[in-house]
């Protein structure tokens, strides 16, 4: 039976925390040292920030005459998305995988905290 890795193990509830929206909070807080947890904490924070971003921009824009509709249906499509991505994200926390969301993930990895 392989070695588990302490570390993710310790981290794995809080790893899957970070997707709960602001949330994000508690893994880069708590468990700041832990770098699994650290790991999905930061990328629950960016899709925490892109989700209220699109939900902004694209509301405003659904606003402009004739392309109204395809800025909602843009929207929405976005949000399922970033649904999809949290519902990936929780499930590799739980798993004990590093897993990094598409182009929101990169984002996650600069971010020093």
């Amino acid at each position: 039976m392989p070695e588990v890795d302490k570390s993710i193990e310790e981290g794995k509830i809080f790893a899957f925390i970070g997707y709960w929206g602001l949330l994000f909070l508690v893994p880069i807080l708590a468990k700041k040292d832990n770098k699994f947890a650290l790991f999905h904490g930061k990328q629950g924070m960016v899709l925490t920030i892109a989700f209220i971003a699109v939900i902004i921009l694209f509301s405003i824009l659904s606003f402009i005459p004739y392309l109204g509709i395809l800025f909602m249906i843009v929207e929405w499509l976005a949000l399922i998305a970033m649904g999809v991505f949290a519902i990936i994200g929780m499930i590799k926390a739980l798993t004990g995988a590093y897993w990094k969301m598409p182009i929101l993930g990169d984002i996650a990895e600069k971010i020093k905290i």
